[in-house]
């Protein structure tokens, strides 16, 4: 029987010098990302951090990372207020509703502009992006939602920002990239009109894009709150979440300041304003998880031109 023993020996790893300059930019990448993630982390852990920690604590500056004591004196001074769960509510219906007409508006007005039949789509486009570069500012704007009407409605805090033009170009840019022409001419024969085209062929194809737009869309909604601000004055049932708790802050502010900061008086504004921030954001970092793979596919397809 002839010795087989050197054929079947295990291949031994060499450890040339690319080997080991991979190894080596490998962990230094691996460090950077992990100091980025943490660089990204740090605020919303330190915002947090204060939140539950005694006003004593936070005035003298000692809480950095971990809470210091452990105080929810704020999470209840905004869960007395009954009128939050009335605000909160007003922001779910307004994102909810803002959403929906946003992606509406975007969607179509893409689709339309990705034709290449649609005569004076580059002059339409072109007029669509000035408006990202040119604004008339706020008294304009405010004489406008006076004159049509809008002010103390839901419809000041919905219609005036429910159109994107960045929106627009990046789902534009995603349909003329991704879409295939003969997809559509072959509907176009089969007797498909342009919104059966669209239901049909587009939309499904676009699942990434889509959630990334809507989740600019929820989260820019979300967050707003200026414009609420200048148009809602007297009815406050409208006031959105960040609005209703960009008073309680500066009603506690006021009050703090009036009392000589004296300390177990009242929340200190520093602990309500960290606590209003984690009560504001939890619900839309709930959504994120659900999304991130379309909104990661998404960014990337549509910030590149086909």
């Amino acid at each position: 029987m002839s010795n087989n023993s050197s054929a079947v020996a295990a291949p031994k790893k060499v450890w040339t010098a690319a080997r080991k300059k991979d190894l080596f930019f490998d962990t230094l990448f691996i460090i950077i990302l992990t100091l980025v993630s943490f660089m990204c982390l740090f605020p919303f852990i330190h915002v947090f951090s204060k939140s539950i920690s005694e006003e004593a604590y936070v005035i003298a500056n000692k809480v950095v990372m971990l809470p210091k004591g452990f105080s929810l004196n704020a999470y209840e001074k905004i869960f007395a207020d009954k009128s939050i769960l009335r605000s909160m509510w007003v922001t779910i219906v307004v994102t909810v509703t803002f959403t929906i007409i946003g992606m509406f508006l975007t969607v179509c007005a893409a689709y339309a502009l990705s034709r290449k039949e649609l005569k004076g789509r580059t002059l339409m486009s072109f007029l669509i992006m000035c408006t990202m570069y040119f604004v008339a500012g706020t008294i304009p704007d405010y004489l406008l939602m006076n004159s049509l009407h809008m002010l103390e409605t839901w419809w000041c805090m919905i219609l005036p920002l429910c159109f994107a033009p960045y929106n627009l170009l990046i789902m534009k840019n995603n349909f003329q990239g991704n879409i295939n022409d003969s997809l559509v001419e072959s509907a176009v024969i089969d007797g498909a009109g342009h919104f059966r085209i669209l239901w049909s062929i587009v939309l499904p194809l676009s699942k990434p894009i889509m959630a990334t737009i809507a989740l600019f869309y929820a989260v820019g909604r979300w967050n707003a709150y200026q414009d609420a601000l200048y148009y809602i004055k007297q009815r406050t049932d409208l006031r959105p979440l960040q609005l209703k708790l960009y008073y309680l802050i500066v009603s506690a502010t006021e009050s703090f300041q009036a009392e000589g900061g004296v300390i177990g008086v009242l929340t200190n504004p520093e602990v309500l304003r960290a606590s209003c921030v984690i009560f504001a954001t939890v619900p839309i970092i709930c959504i994120y998880p659900f999304i991130q793979k379309y909104f990661v596919q998404g960014t990337m397809i549509g910030a590149v031109k086909g």
